[in-house]
């Protein structure tokens, strides 16, 4: 189309904050704290993707008469860890017959699984365009794939035929108007309310209070506690944790007030720590880590501290990241996440076709069951 580029480029020094966010708010992500330019550019700045990490950032641009239209968060890969959306399987399987799975082309926000825009541009045209340039920056690049990962329902009709669909199961916590933490328990089924309590009271007995901070008010001592805090659960979970001490600074200096932490403190010392984001009407749990274990302190510090401030600031969701089928109890409802995966390889493409319309009978089987099993009261 005349006067219509598309464009990759190597990191986001080369485009102008003002014009990716301008793209992101078109999208619909104005108040999404994860694809504005100041969180994905801190993670570039920190050394958290780039080189040597896996994650090469090669973002599309849309221009249209030289006029930036579109953006889309891209990173060319070596591996497939950090996207909670698992592949390893598809890696295996080509490499067994002689292809070659990496590079691949992720179009995601690093380490997040958080659903939201991916193709920022403010018409359905604009992001088909960018869904076309994905695929052809795979092919340019000599990537095996692109992958789309926890994309926004308004992205979805952006991808042709070529495009499989992937689905999954997040738990979101949904505020209906509750006036406080005692209403929300009343909703609940009594088995459930009394577990719930019980939980609070042992971590209250154990002398754990709690300090929030949100914002500026988060200090860099605080942030040196998280980072320990982060470091000990990440070692343990992942082997080698994402993200550096670096990053947690220059995104609170870029996010203003979007960052929410909770602290936990037994006889005045710092013990644990929960990190959110704000976001618009939504609270993001995104990291939690101790360096002392007490029974129910995680479900504390990540779920029920997180719940009571997004009732008491009228917050309508609570999405606290993905997997954990133990957050059902605790008032966290399955819902599905999408996905959007093109592989070149033909055969590799059928072979995945197939086996994600049987995953898919299966998550819809999964949530239904899970539905069945909700903790809140039969009205």
């Amino acid at each position: 189309m005349s006067g219509i580029t598309l464009e990759t480029i190597r990191g986001l020094t080369e485009i102008a904050a003002a014009d990716w966010d301008r793209c992101a708010a078109a999208a619909g992500g104005a108040d999404h704290p994860f694809i504005c330019h100041g969180f994905l550019s801190a993670l570039e700045d920190a050394g958290c993707v780039g080189p040597g990490t896996g994650w090469q950032p090669c973002h599309v641009v849309l221009k249209q008469a030289g006029r930036v239209a579109g953006v889309a968060p891209a990173y060319l890969k070596s591996h497939s860890q950090g996207e909670y959306v698992f592949d390893h399987g598809w890696a295996e399987a080509l490499e067994r017959a002689g292809g070659r799975y990496y590079p691949k082309l992720q179009c995601a926000v690093p380490f997040t699984p958080v659903t939201g825009p991916r193709l920022l541009a403010g018409t359905a045209g604009e992001r088909a365009l960018l869904a076309r340039g994905l695929a052809a920056a795979a092919a340019q690049l000599g990537a095996s794939s692109a992958h789309v990962t926890f994309l926004a329902a308004d992205d979805a009709a952006a991808f042709d035929q070529d495009w499989l669909t992937r689905e999954d199961i997040q738990f979101h916590w949904r505020n209906e108007g509750y006036g406080s933490f005692d209403d929300f328990l009343g909703a609940l089924s009594s088995s459930r309310r009394k577990v719930i309590r019980r939980e609070r009271r042992e971590v209250a007995a154990r002398g754990i209070d709690f300090v929030v901070k949100r914002g500026r008010e988060i200090n860099e001592d605080d942030w040196d506690h998280f980072f320990a805090f982060y470091m000990d659960t990440g070692s343990r979970k992942w082997g080698r944790p994402y993200l550096t001490r670096a990053f947690f600074s220059m995104m609170a200096e870029r996010l203003g007030e979007a960052p929410l932490l909770f602290l936990a403190r037994r006889v005045g010392k710092v013990i644990a720590g929960a990190l959110n984001l704000v976001g618009g009407d939504r609270l993001y749990g995104r990291y939690w880590g101790t360096v002392e274990d007490h029974p129910f302190l995680h479900f504390e510090a990540s779920y029920y501290q997180a719940m009571e401030w997004a009732i008491a600031h009228g917050i309508a969701m609570v999405e606290a990241g993905a997997q954990g089928e133990h957050k059902l109890a605790r008032g966290y409802l399955p819902v599905v996440t999408g996905s959007r995966h093109f592989i070149r390889h033909a055969g590799l493409a059928r072979a995945v076709a197939d086996y994600l319309t049987r995953e898919r009978q299966e998550v819809a089987a999964t949530r239904a069951a899970l539905l069945a099993e909700s903790p809140f009261r039969v009205r």
